[in-house]
């Protein structure tokens, strides 16, 4: 359903609110240089410092922009099963064409309870759920078990695979067929979860160079793995980079000095990509050539 390269998009704000022309201006680019969908409110877009209506604004804002050139799957995820429906609900009327749904955080629920959750979404609502497994933040992780049994269930489509486990990419394959797709949620692990059997990834380093990253994907789909081991060097600064500090405030400062009009202001508790993280940007991106 889903594949190449997929931004995990940054919200722009100036002087503290959402700035939507931006934003739209941002997803235009995006689609311009070659990006298969777009992921609004996720959490590089700083979804926990968004209100309900503001969340629901930049989803809007999103597919709006997108204006149906690209998928949208809408950031709405919660670790309160009641609110991730009413997230669900709104895209889906919105137009969104999927939902990504992070694993449950801070509460630590079972496996069975992670089931349990995610049979709850898929019964209240119709919106096809990509899965975002990702430890690091949610302190739960998914198992691969239980991600086989999560592909049984009709509108689980797809995984956002962050666990940083490569082996996974075969175990779901085999547990969860063919059809289900898996995309990876690093950046820097893109190449080997591609040669693995994944299809694409929803990626912070495509905000910032999303034509290098699309190439890179389309290079990995057609097996010219010599071609993406080139253009995977040539992006692994800005991997690295990009988590240089706090995310997503080195990507903001990335995105600010590739377009003039891109504010690199966040939300507390993040702050600005610090000194050090802002020399590593500037250097990757000259690496790479975006600059």
């Amino acid at each position: 359903m889903f594949s190449g390269s997929i931004p995990a998009l940054v919200t722009p704000f100036r002087d503290g609110a959402f700035d939507a022309p931006a934003f739209a201006r941002l997803v235009d680019w995006q689609v311009g240089e070659g990006s298969k969908a777009l992921v609004p409110c996720g959490t590089t877009g700083e979804s926990p410092t968004l209100g309900f209506d503001e969340h629901y604004r930049v989803i809007d804002c999103c597919i709006e922009a997108a204006a149906g050139r690209v998928p949208v799957i809408a950031g709405c995820g919660s670790n309160d099963t009641a609110t991730a429906i009413r997230h669900m609900r709104h895209a889906q009327a919105a137009g969104a064409d999927a939902a990504l749904i992070v694993a449950p955080y801070y509460n630590r629920p079972t496996q069975d309870g992670l089931l349990a959750h995610f049979k709850a979404l898929a019964d209240a609502s119709d919106l096809p759920i990509v899965v975002y497994n990702v430890p690091g933040r949610t302190v739960t992780d998914i198992s691969a078990e239980t991600m086989c049994k999560l592909a049984e269930i009709p509108s689980v489509v797809a995984v956002k695979d962050a666990s940083g486990d490569l082996a996974r990419v075969t175990i779901h394959r085999a547990g969860a067929g063919a059809g289900f797709c898996q995309l990876s949620g690093n950046d820097d692990l893109w190449l080997p979860h591609a040669a693995m059997g994944g299809v694409g990834c929803i990626s912070v380093t495509a905000n910032v160079a999303p034509r290098l990253c699309a190439d890179f994907a389309a290079a990995c789909a057609a097996g010219e793995w010599s071609r993406a081991l080139g253009l995977h060097d040539r992006l692994f600064g800005l991997h690295k980079a990009m988590f240089s500090d706090a995310s997503p405030g080195p990507a903001k400062y990335a995105l600010s000095r590739v377009h003039d009009w891109f504010s690199p202001e966040v939300r507390l508790p993040i702050i600005p990509a610090s000194a050090a993280s802002r020399a590593a940007v500037d250097a990757a991106l000259a690496a790479a050539g975006v600059l």
